[in-house]
């Protein structure tokens, strides 16, 4: 689980005394513990390195993905991107995040290579859930070695 995030609440009283027309006040603070949603606000809660926490990838999945958010422009966060797919397929490219609410609509474009094979460009497309300092990102895409899908698991590091 990420971080916890404080959020202090501070609530005034304001009492009229009758007779004398003076104002009296007093503040009381608590503190409420959130762990939903990003720790930093809006877009700049993208930026930063992401890494995989899964296994090696199947024969239509990927792993190791990572994605270093490097740029923001608006509510989107770009960088560069890289994982395995389908076995030994390593793919190096860019990636971006667009940023609405807790969903990212993310899109990666890049080159594929294995050795043996000539490269080719791939394409990873999903809507992503930002938490505290993890992105659950479901993908799906097409490869030189055929279709992908599946769902990562990336953390803030």
């Amino acid at each position: 689980m990420g971080t916890m995030r404080n959020t202090p609440i501070v609530v005034c009283l304001v009492v009229l005394l009758g007779a004398s027309a003076g104002l009296s006040s007093g503040c009381l603070e608590y503190d409420r513990t959130s762990t939903l949603g990003p720790s930093s606000s809006g877009v700049a809660a993208l930026l930063g390195s992401w890494t995989s926490t899964s296994a090696a990838p199947s024969a239509s999945t990927c792993s190791d993905f990572r994605w270093d958010a490097t740029q923001q422009t608006g509510n989107s966060a770009s960088g560069t991107f890289s994982a395995t797919c389908v076995g030994d397929l390593k793919v190096s490219g860019t990636a971006k995040g667009t940023l609405s609410g807790s969903a990212v609509t993310w899109d990666a474009q890049a080159t594929a290579s294995v050795p043996g094979l000539p490269s080719c460009a791939i394409s990873l497309t999903g809507t992503a859930e930002l938490a505290v300092d993890s992105i659950r990102v479901p993908y799906s895409g097409d490869t030189c070695l055929g279709k992908v899908s599946g769902v990562e698991n990336l953390q803030k590091r």
